[in-house]
């Protein structure tokens, strides 16, 4: 089966060259992104209002605290959400007529707006969609193999295409069989992933009255789901915020707390989440980023944290954590988000004109 092209739409023109990997794409330019993707045959795009909204105020951020993440180009105010949503419009036009035409059966396609400086147009802004293909994965397949390995982000409430550059220093220390990188700043207490948000269903400690702890399974609030907060350094996620709203809906105990390494007994199962299956090797970089929720297998940290940052994986001697799943609260997170997808799905392509348009 012949494999579909990426597509490159910068300012609404295509280029007419082939587009390299979106991860090739990112690391050679700069400015704020984001990434979502279509589902049920290529007929919407994924939660697509609030990946707009994400991108106009992650481009705001990097223009108040880092206009240099910009590049050459510049800014000149900071971009609305009505200047980022009508200039991704006029790309996604274009790109979409070609790529969703091409596509191959049983592919979706991956779409990647960056907000970039444009020292030549009128704004100072300018727009680079970057579109490519993936064959989605079964849930409940494989589960995901995690490593602690790396110190938190620079900016974490921006989404910044920098990022994609400065974790590659953190793949010495990613052993082959893993899939996704886990950030921390002292060891314990796990913020994130390099491009996921990261959630363990913790049995919650009861202390008794001779001052062990214990864990209680006596009922629902014998449990909760926990990630790290936003005052931790993290990246606001768009799914890691569903969950927050489907745990609120359907009175699933969950606390904003960075999971701790050192409790992890009481961990029942755990996951992670982004917006956008399996992924051909030309988007390695994002294998994992593009599955909405995908149950966690195994977690693995290093004895120590002592110079972590001079060694290769293979110097350093790890401490694992091993997981069943998808558990019973994976599978409930997983069918609501599904639900929100389907409710929240931005049609395609029928309303491809107007797509970024209907934001208010």
């Amino acid at each position: 089966m012949a494999v579909s092209p990426n597509y490159l739409v910068v300012n609404g023109v295509l280029h007419t060259t082939q587009a390299p990997p979106v991860s090739a794409f990112l690391e050679t330019t700069t400015g704020a992104y984001t990434t979502s993707r279509t589902h049920s045959n290529a007929k919407c795009l994924l939660f697509w209002v609030r990946h707009l909204e994400r991108l106009a105020e992650s481009a705001a951020l990097l223009c108040e605290s880092k206009p240099e993440s910009f590049g050459s180009g510049f800014m000149r105010t900071h971009p609305s959400l009505t200047d980022v949503s009508t200039l991704v419009c006029d790309s996604m036009r274009v790109g979409f007529s070609h790529a969703l035409k091409e596509r191959g059966d049983n592919e979706e396609l991956a779409v990647t707006a960056l907000v970039c400086g444009d020292a030549d147009g009128v704004s100072g802004v300018g727009v680079c969609l970057h579109i490519g293909v993936y064959v989605p994965m079964v849930f409940g397949g494989v589960g995901a193999r995690l490593a602690v390995v790396g110190h938190g982000r620079e900016l974490p409430m921006a989404k910044s295409s920098e990022w994609v550059r400065c974790r590659k220093h953190l793949e010495k220390l990613r052993p082959p069989s893993v899939t996704e990188i886990l950030l921390s700043n002292d060891g314990d207490r796990i913020l994130e992933g390099s491009v996921t948000n990261f959630f363990v269903i913790s049995r919650r400690a009861v202390k008794k009255f001779t001052g062990e702890f214990t864990s209680d399974d006596e009922s629902r609030n014998s449990f909760e789901i926990q990630t790290a907060p936003l005052s931790d350094g993290i990246l606001p996620g768009i799914i890691r915020q569903i969950v927050i709203e489907i745990c609120a809906r359907r009175n699933i105990p969950f606390r904003e707390v960075a999971p701790s390494w050192s409790d992890r007994e009481l961990w029942q199962e755990a996951f992670v989440t982004k917006t956008v299956g399996n992924q051909p090797s030309k988007y390695a970089l994002f294998a994992d980023s593009l599955r909405i929720l995908q149950h966690v297998e195994l977690i693995q940290s290093p004895t120590s944290w002592d110079d972590l940052h001079t060694k290769t994986w293979n110097e350093v001697s790890w401490v694992e954590k091993k997981l069943e799943g998808p558990g019973t609260i994976t599978l409930e997170i997983q069918r609501e988000i599904m639900k929100r997808a389907s409710i929240e799905g931005y049609p395609l392509p029928t309303n491809v004109e107007v797509v970024g348009l209907m934001v208010e």
